[in-house]
Protein backbone atom coordinates (compact mmCIF):
# COMPACT_ATOMS: atom_id res chain seq x y z
CA UNK A 1 0.00 0.00 0.00
CA UNK A 2 1.25 3.68 -0.92
CA UNK A 3 -0.30 6.12 1.53
CA UNK A 4 1.02 9.53 2.12
CA UNK A 5 -0.63 12.20 4.68
CA UNK A 6 1.75 14.96 4.02
CA UNK A 7 0.70 18.00 2.78
CA UNK A 8 0.74 18.57 -0.94
CA UNK A 9 3.52 21.09 -2.33
CA UNK A 10 2.06 23.85 -4.66
CA UNK A 11 1.80 22.94 -8.27
CA UNK A 12 3.86 24.70 -10.98
CA UNK A 13 3.03 22.90 -13.53
CA UNK A 14 0.46 24.49 -15.89
CA UNK A 15 -2.63 22.94 -15.81
CA UNK A 16 -2.40 22.24 -19.81
CA UNK A 17 0.35 20.92 -19.64
CA UNK A 18 -0.16 18.67 -16.81
CA UNK A 19 -3.67 17.57 -19.05
CA UNK A 20 -0.88 16.91 -21.84
CA UNK A 21 1.09 14.94 -19.76
CA UNK A 22 -1.49 12.90 -18.77
CA UNK A 23 -2.91 12.04 -21.48
CA UNK A 24 0.39 10.94 -23.03
CA UNK A 25 0.72 8.68 -20.02
CA UNK A 26 -2.55 7.22 -20.84
CA UNK A 27 -1.89 6.90 -24.66
CA UNK A 28 1.52 5.22 -23.74
CA UNK A 29 0.26 2.79 -21.06
CA UNK A 30 -2.95 1.93 -22.95
CA UNK A 31 -0.33 0.78 -25.79
CA UNK A 32 1.43 -1.39 -23.49
CA UNK A 33 -1.65 -2.94 -21.62
CA UNK A 34 -4.93 -2.35 -23.88
CA UNK A 35 -6.77 -4.78 -21.65
CA UNK A 36 -5.85 -3.42 -18.37
CA UNK A 37 -6.81 0.31 -18.98
CA UNK A 38 -10.15 1.84 -19.40
CA UNK A 39 -9.42 4.57 -21.76
CA UNK A 40 -6.62 6.06 -24.08
CA UNK A 41 -7.61 9.61 -22.41
CA UNK A 42 -8.25 10.00 -19.02
CA UNK A 43 -12.16 11.42 -18.16
CA UNK A 44 -13.57 14.94 -19.00
CA UNK A 45 -14.30 17.31 -16.39
CA UNK A 46 -17.98 16.75 -17.16
CA UNK A 47 -17.66 13.29 -17.13
CA UNK A 48 -15.88 12.89 -14.09
CA UNK A 49 -17.80 15.82 -12.21
CA UNK A 50 -20.88 13.41 -13.22
CA UNK A 51 -19.62 10.23 -11.47
CA UNK A 52 -18.65 12.58 -8.57
CA UNK A 53 -21.99 13.69 -8.37
CA UNK A 54 -23.75 10.96 -7.11
CA UNK A 55 -21.56 10.35 -4.47
CA UNK A 56 -23.19 12.18 -1.54
CA UNK A 57 -20.17 13.41 0.73
CA UNK A 58 -22.81 13.83 3.68
CA UNK A 59 -22.37 10.05 4.15
CA UNK A 60 -19.56 8.50 6.70
CA UNK A 61 -16.89 6.37 5.59
CA UNK A 62 -14.49 5.62 2.69
CA UNK A 63 -15.17 6.66 -0.90
CA UNK A 64 -13.37 3.34 -2.75
CA UNK A 65 -12.20 4.28 -6.10
CA UNK A 66 -11.24 1.99 -8.60
CA UNK A 67 -8.87 2.47 -11.63
CA UNK A 68 -8.19 6.37 -10.73
CA UNK A 69 -5.86 6.77 -13.09
CA UNK A 70 -4.04 10.41 -13.05
CA UNK A 71 -6.71 11.12 -11.13
CA UNK A 72 -9.74 13.31 -12.78
CA UNK A 73 -12.51 11.89 -11.09
CA UNK A 74 -10.22 11.46 -7.78
CA UNK A 75 -10.21 15.12 -8.10
CA UNK A 76 -13.85 15.59 -8.90
CA UNK A 77 -14.82 13.66 -5.84
CA UNK A 78 -12.74 16.27 -3.63
CA UNK A 79 -14.60 19.14 -5.48
CA UNK A 80 -17.86 17.37 -3.99
CA UNK A 81 -16.60 17.83 -0.68
CA UNK A 82 -15.14 13.95 0.14
CA UNK A 83 -12.16 14.76 2.08
CA UNK A 84 -9.13 13.70 0.24
CA UNK A 85 -8.08 11.25 3.60
CA UNK A 86 -11.18 9.41 2.78
CA UNK A 87 -10.35 8.22 -0.30
CA UNK A 88 -8.89 4.53 -1.06
CA UNK A 89 -7.54 4.55 -4.19
CA UNK A 90 -7.13 0.97 -6.19
CA UNK A 91 -4.61 1.53 -9.31
CA UNK A 92 -2.70 -1.43 -11.56
CA UNK A 93 -0.62 0.70 -13.01
CA UNK A 94 2.59 1.81 -10.83
CA UNK A 95 3.56 4.75 -12.50
CA UNK A 96 -0.03 6.11 -11.63
CA UNK A 97 0.13 5.34 -8.49
CA UNK A 98 3.28 6.78 -7.65
CA UNK A 99 1.86 10.06 -9.47
CA UNK A 100 -1.79 9.50 -7.49
CA UNK A 101 0.58 10.02 -4.20
CA UNK A 102 2.41 13.27 -5.43
CA UNK A 103 -1.40 14.58 -6.41
CA UNK A 104 -3.56 13.70 -3.52
CA UNK A 105 -1.22 12.85 -0.57
CA UNK A 106 -3.88 12.26 2.04
CA UNK A 107 -5.50 9.46 -0.26
CA UNK A 108 -4.88 5.65 0.72
CA UNK A 109 -3.33 4.36 -2.70
CA UNK A 110 -2.92 0.99 -3.29
CA UNK A 111 -1.34 -0.54 -5.82
CA UNK A 112 -3.16 -3.92 -6.79
CA UNK A 113 -5.89 -5.57 -8.79
CA UNK A 114 -9.83 -4.09 -7.95
CA UNK A 115 -11.04 -7.20 -9.60
CA UNK A 116 -10.42 -8.88 -6.54
CA UNK A 117 -11.48 -6.19 -4.30
CA UNK A 118 -11.64 -8.46 -1.28
CA UNK A 119 -8.68 -9.42 -1.16
CA UNK A 120 -7.12 -5.89 -1.93
CA UNK A 121 -8.63 -4.04 0.29
CA UNK A 122 -8.35 -6.89 3.16
CA UNK A 123 -7.32 -5.30 6.51
CA UNK A 124 -7.58 -1.69 4.57
CA UNK A 125 -10.89 -0.72 5.58
CA UNK A 126 -12.34 0.11 8.84
CA UNK A 127 -15.92 0.88 7.93
CA UNK A 128 -18.81 0.32 5.42
CA UNK A 129 -17.79 2.44 2.64
CA UNK A 130 -19.83 5.16 1.16
CA UNK A 131 -19.54 4.47 -2.23
CA UNK A 132 -17.27 2.78 -5.42
CA UNK A 133 -16.23 4.52 -8.24
CA UNK A 134 -15.39 2.60 -11.01
CA UNK A 135 -13.22 3.70 -14.36
CA UNK A 136 -12.56 -0.33 -14.70
CA UNK A 137 -12.73 -1.33 -18.46
CA UNK A 138 -15.50 -4.11 -17.23
CA UNK A 139 -16.45 -5.06 -21.11
CA UNK A 140 -12.61 -6.61 -21.06
CA UNK A 141 -14.07 -9.00 -18.86
CA UNK A 142 -17.17 -11.49 -19.10
CA UNK A 143 -20.18 -10.92 -17.15
CA UNK A 144 -19.61 -13.33 -14.21
CA UNK A 145 -16.39 -11.62 -13.24
CA UNK A 146 -18.35 -7.96 -13.50
CA UNK A 147 -21.69 -9.14 -11.28
CA UNK A 148 -18.44 -10.76 -8.73
CA UNK A 149 -16.92 -7.23 -8.69
CA UNK A 150 -20.59 -5.45 -8.07
CA UNK A 151 -21.53 -8.13 -5.32
CA UNK A 152 -18.31 -8.01 -3.88
CA UNK A 153 -17.98 -4.17 -3.69
CA UNK A 154 -21.80 -3.87 -2.39
CA UNK A 155 -20.99 -6.18 0.44
CA UNK A 156 -18.71 -3.83 1.30
CA UNK A 157 -21.08 -0.94 1.20
CA UNK A 158 -24.01 0.45 3.38
CA UNK A 159 -26.85 -0.90 2.22
CA UNK A 160 -27.59 2.06 0.42
CA UNK A 161 -24.65 2.73 -1.06
CA UNK A 162 -23.83 3.40 -4.99
CA UNK A 163 -21.77 1.60 -7.35
CA UNK A 164 -20.91 3.95 -9.74
CA UNK A 165 -19.65 2.85 -13.49
CA UNK A 166 -18.94 4.98 -16.44
CA UNK A 167 -18.67 3.22 -19.83
CA UNK A 168 -18.51 4.23 -24.08
CA UNK A 169 -20.80 1.73 -24.79
CA UNK A 170 -24.39 2.40 -25.35
CA UNK A 171 -25.59 -0.61 -23.36
CA UNK A 172 -24.62 -1.41 -19.77
CA UNK A 173 -21.25 -3.17 -18.63
CA UNK A 174 -24.02 -4.78 -15.75
CA UNK A 175 -27.43 -6.01 -17.08
CA UNK A 176 -29.88 -2.91 -15.79
CA UNK A 177 -32.36 -5.71 -14.66
CA UNK A 178 -32.01 -7.76 -11.49
CA UNK A 179 -33.96 -8.18 -8.81
CA UNK A 180 -30.67 -7.94 -6.71
CA UNK A 181 -29.97 -4.15 -7.71
CA UNK A 182 -31.75 -1.17 -9.03
CA UNK A 183 -30.02 1.13 -11.82
CA UNK A 184 -30.28 4.52 -13.24
CA UNK A 185 -28.47 6.01 -15.69
CA UNK A 186 -27.04 9.44 -16.84
CA UNK A 187 -27.85 11.43 -20.03
CA UNK A 188 -25.09 10.62 -22.99
CA UNK A 189 -22.13 12.66 -21.95
CA UNK A 190 -21.59 13.67 -25.48
CA UNK A 191 -18.93 16.46 -24.83
CA UNK A 192 -16.86 13.86 -23.42
CA UNK A 193 -14.03 12.13 -25.84
CA UNK A 194 -16.08 9.69 -26.62
CA UNK A 195 -19.35 10.36 -25.46
CA UNK A 196 -20.24 8.43 -22.29
CA UNK A 197 -22.76 7.42 -20.16
CA UNK A 198 -22.27 6.73 -15.80
CA UNK A 199 -24.13 3.58 -14.57
CA UNK A 200 -25.83 3.82 -11.17
CA UNK A 201 -25.92 0.27 -9.25
CA UNK A 202 -27.37 0.13 -5.83
CA UNK A 203 -28.21 -3.20 -4.17
CA UNK A 204 -31.92 -3.67 -3.15
CA UNK A 205 -32.56 -3.95 0.33
CA UNK A 206 -34.21 -7.25 1.69
CA UNK A 207 -37.69 -6.70 3.18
Amino acid sequence: MVQSYQRPTARKIPLKKDRFQDEARFLRSWLERPLTIGAVTPSGKILARTMASYVDPRIPGPVIELGPGTGPVTDALIRRGVAQDRLVLIEYNPEFCQLLKRRFPKATIIQGDAYDLKETLSGILKEPGAATVSSLPLFTKPMDQRLDLLETAQAMMHPNAPFIQFTYAVVPPIPARSQSYKVRASNRIWRNLPPARVWVYNKVSNP
